[in-house]
This record gives structure tokens, C-alpha cells and sequence, in this order.
């Protein structure tokens, strides 16, 4: 599991039942350029009206959970943990699908996979008969399905895909137990509309380094039991080498090289074999429980850089991106501001944060993404999932509420990948000159603050070429057209022509995304 009792939680958190729209009222966006005509997406924030099973061909991007997206000829298709607000989803297998040909319209696929093979039940329980003193079988295993993983290994398409077994190890209560191991498992497809996988079995799980017992001494016993949590996996192709990375919150992220032929580990004979961690957070000798998961890595040969990308925190509100980037797989991975992740320094920059534009409830739990690139336009893009807030107004268990969330990135001259601060709508991108950006801009500095939402002030962008934050002189700005970069005091920003997702009705706008230089994203949204 991602983490002790996360199961739990996260089956709690995603008990919710319909509930009243809860939208914004107030134009705050202009129009778009004259003569033009863009209408871009309507589809509601607050799904709940939609969210039940019968109603799936009208979900778009709701009850999206850890997406991940691949493209084939056309078609961009997305695949995720088994989640859904209410478990709508509950009975119809597992890792659903959607696919889009424009990243803004997402057809219902349904399910990959009807079961849990038998071969996890198996392993989990040969493994049980072999400690000491052996353990009874478990014959009826509590399954939860995450966080899957899809790439194109030559001409063939792998699903590497996590099953966690939630039962303690011993007894009935997690207090006095760690929990049964993950298991990393292999699919493969060759044609992805048709939806057809062919299961691989195991690739990885979870295993002991036999430091600690997975007897806890109670509930403030986080000296966790297995050496790396077989969960969250991530695929990259490094000419003919191949790693996964993996990992969540047992000490730390793993990388392993793969046979490409199998796609799995040469051997899994000692714990060495599991993998070398190549990222944690906090004393590494001393913290077997660490607050980050959900490792994705890609390559950027315009910078010459892998970049690794975190989850920090808990999932439901406080989960936050971050990213490292280095040279080599196994790393070190460095952060904007020097520090080495690889021996467990806090990651930045940080590339989302709960936010709050005005004229809307936000979003909180922006994490666990995917990373990908359009190879037909170069562009790269970010995906996560983002919830509503809790105990917002009409809406049963409002935190329950998961909308897919795509995001254009583009790159900083130091080489840095910013998101866009509005999702992604496909809206017609133009030229702009300096005078497009005179005006009233809402901008969120995003302080780092545990299950804090990071709200808006007032930043005015006059024409003189000096600026406002909050009503007060703050320093000067210009735009260069030619790298497309906007520079408001010391932070250079890339730009887009946007979608304003929180007025009613939605409309264009521009945004920008920089960061400070110890690596707190600054997001902007022209308002008027």
C-alpha cells in the first residue's frame, strides 16, 4: 500500500454521494480577440450529478486518479488507479481507460483488467511459508489497485501496474502489525483501442531487508518494515537499457534495470537486487518512513537532463510536485537550489501546491503525475489528478471530488519545466507583444504550508513598465517576445494564452509560471 492505513483513508475519503454544483459566478476573464470564435470547455468541476456508473460516457475527465498517459497514432489514452467518488466503479474491474485526440475531450474505455491474477495471491503466500517462523496462508486477501504505468517498448505497449495486499501481516489490527507486501506486475497490449492486455505476472514487490520487525510496537511505530515499497512504478527507455523506478514512502525511491526483453529485473536473488535508492527525504540513516512517493521520470534531450518527479504528503489535501533533476539515472538528483535529493535534502523546485485562484473552490491534492510529450507538436504536459476542497458548501464529501487535471509545461532558460496555472483547453495560441500584458493579473506566490491552500493577490501590470503586488510599488517588468519569457522583478516566467476555468463563463486569458529563486512556483492569471 502507499502508505499504512492509506487504504483506509483513501476508502473513506472517496464514500461520497451526490451533491449540489457549486460554481462561480463572476466574468472576470476577456473576450477573445475580435473575430474570433473559441469555445472552449463547459464540463463542470463539480461532477457529483455525473458520478455514478450508468453515467461514465458523460465523466470526461472526472473520477481520474494517478493518471497515465500514452499516445498512439492519434488517440492520447489514459490509464489510473481504481478510484471513483462514491466507488461508482466498484465490480467492473480495475486500471480504467479513457482516451482523447485532444487532451480536452476524454472517451470512456473502461477497464483493463477484470481481476487480480492468481499469481499475486501466490507469491504473497510461497513467501509467507518461507519466514520464520512461517505464516498461514491468507486466503482471501484484501486487493487495492494503483497507480499503473504505461509506456511503448518497441512495438508492443507495457502496463506496469501495482497491486497491494492491505491485510496485516499477523492478527487483525495495524497497530500491532505492518501490512501484507505490494506487488509491481506486468501487462502487455499491442493495439490500445482495442483494450486487450496480456498479463506478465510479477515484475517487483514489496521486500524485507531484515532491519526492522514487522511487528510494530503501536500506532507511533513508523520504522517501516520493508526496505522499498513496491508501488508507484515508473518506466524509461535509455537507448537499449531500461529502468524502473519506484517506490513510496518505505524508505525512500528505488531504481532497477530491466531485461528489456521481459521487462523485468535480471534476478530478484538478495535485497540488492530490489533496487539502489537514488531519492529520499529527510536523515536517511535514521528515517525508514518518508513523506514522498510516486516517482516519474523523463528525459529531456533538449537539457541533457533526467527529471524526477515527487509526491510529497499525504494524498487527500496536502500532496504537492516536486522535481530533481540529474545527469545520470542512478543520480545524484540535484534541486533548483543545490541540494541533493539522493541523500534525502528537501526537493525544489516545487511544481504544484493547493491553490486558490478567486471565484472558485480550488484545488487541492495535486500530485502523482504523469509526464509526457506530444511527439507530433513537441509539446510536454503535465497530468495529476486535482480534488475539491474539503467541506465545501453542497457537496458530500467535496474532497472526494477527483477531476483529471492536464497542464501544457514549458521549460525556463535554466532549464527548469514550469506548469501552466489553468488546465489545459487547447485555446488558439498567438503572438504577444508586451502591451497584451497591461493589467490586472491575480498572482499566487506558493509558499510551502502543509494542507494549506496558496491564494491570489492583486498584481497590476502597468504600462510604464513598473508593477504593483497587493496595491504597492514593488519594482519593474518587461516581456521578450522573442523567448517568450515575462520578467516581473527577478522571476522570468513562461507565458500561455489560457483558458480562465474559475469565471463564469469561462473565457480566455493569458497565464504565467515561474519560479522564485529557491524554487516556490509564482503563478499569474490576467483578469482584465
Amino acid at each position: 500500500m502507499k502508505r499504512l492505513l492509506s487504504i483506509t483513508f483513501f476508502a473513506l475519503l472517496i464514500a461520497g454521494c451526490s451533491g449540489d454544483e457549486n460554481t462561480a459566478t463572476v466574468p472576470v476573464t476577456p473576450t477573445p480577440p475580435e473575430g474570433e470564435t473559441f469555445p472552449g470547455p463547459t464540463y463542470a468541476d463539480n461532477y457529483t450529478p455525473l458520478a455514478s456508473w450508468n453515467q461514465n460516457s458523460q465523466w470526461n475527465l472526472a473520477n481520474v486518479h494517478d493518471p497515465t498517459v500514452v499516445k498512439q497514432s492519434n488517440y492520447f489514452y489514459m490509464y489510473q488507479t481504481d478510484a471513483s467518488y462514491g466507488n461508482a466503479h466498484d465490480g467492473h474491474g480495475h486500471f480504467f481507460a479513457r482516451r482523447s485526440t485532444d487532451l480536452v475531450n476524454w472517451e470512456y474505455m473502461g477497464s483493463t483488467m477484470a481481476a487480480a491474477p492468481a499469481w499475486v495471491k501466490d507469491s504473497m503466500n510461497a513467501k509467507r511459508a518461507r519466514m520464520e517462523p512461517a505464516l498461514p496462508p491468507i486466503d482471501n486477501p484484501n486487493y487495492g489497485y494503483w497507480a499503473p504505468c504505461v509506456r511503448k517498448i518497441g512495438n508492443v505497449y507495457r502496463m506496469y501496474y501495482s497491486i497491494v495486499i492491505s491485510n496485516p501481516i499477523v492478527g487483525t489490527s495495524f497497530d500491532t502489525s505492518w501490512s501484507e507486501r505490494a506487488f509491481i506486475g506486468l501487462a502487455e497490449c499491442t493495439d490500445l483501442a482495442a483494450n486487450v492486455w496480456v498479463d506478465k505476472g510479477m515484475v517487483i514487490c514489496s521486500e524485507p531487508d531484515g532491519v526492522e520487525s514487522y511487528i510494530r510496537s503501536g500506532p507511533d511505530d513508523w520504522s517501516g518494515y520493508f526496505k522499498f515499497n513496491a508501488i508507484d512504478p515508473s518506466v524509461i527507455e535509455v537507448g537499449a537499457q531500461q529502468y524502473l523506478i519506484y517506490g513510496s514512502w518505505h524508505t525512500g525511491i528505488a531504481a532497477v534495470e530491466l531485461d528489456p526483453t521481459t521487462g523485468k529485473p535480471f534476478q530478484l536473488q538478495s535485497i540488492a537486487d530490489y533496487g539502489t535508492r537514488i531519492a529520499g527525504r529527510g536523515n536517511l540513516a535514521n528515517n525508514r518512513w518518508q513523506g514522498l512517493e510516486a516517482p516519474e521520470i523523463i528525459y529531456n534531450p533538449d537539457t541533457g537532463y533526467y527529471y524526477l518527479f515527487l509526491a510529497y504528503d499525504e494524498l487527500g489535501v496536502a500532496y504537492n510536485t516536486r522535481v530533481a533533476r540529474s545527469q545520470s539515472i542512478y543520480g545524484p538528483y540535484i534541486g533548483i537550489d543545490g541540494g541533493n535529493v539522493s541523500e534525502g535534502a528537501e526537493c525544489w523546485p516545487m511544481v504544484t501546491h493547493p491553490y486558490k485562484f478567486n471565484n472558485h473552490t480550488g484545488w487541492v491534492g495535486i500530485a502523482h503525475c504523469a509526464i509526457f510529450q506530444d511527439d507530433a507538436t513537441g509539446k510536454w504536459y503535465y497530468s495529476s489528478q486535482g480534488r475539491l476542497p474539503e467541506n465545501v458548501p453542497g457537496i458530500n464529501v467535496s474532497n472526494a471530488v477527483m477531476m483529471g487535471q492536464v497542464r501544457e509545461i514549458q521549460w525556463t532558460p535554466d532549464g527548469w519545466p514550469v506548469a501552466n496555472p489553468e488546465r489545459y483547453a487547447a485555446v488558439p495560441q498567438t503572438d504577444l507583444v508586451a502591451a497584451d500584458f497591461v493589467g490586472a493579473w491575480e498572482q499566487i506566490t506558493m509558499q510551502y504550508q502543509y494542507r494549506v491552500q496558496q491564494t491570489s493577490v492583486t498584481l497590476q501590470l502597468r504600462a510604464d513598465g513598473t508593477y504593483t503586488l497587493g496595491g504597492i510599488p514593488s519594482g519593474n517588468w518587461s516581456y521578450d517576445a522573442a523567448t517568450k519569457v515575462l520578467s516581473v522583478g527577478s522571476v522570468q516566467s513562461k507565458v500561455w494564452n489560457a483558458w480562465n476555468w474559475e469565471a463564469s463563463p469561462r473565457k480566455r486569458t493569458l497565464t504565467f509560471s515561474g519560479y522564485t529563486a529557491g524554487g516556490q512556483p509564482v503563478w499569474g492569471k490576467k483578469v482584465n
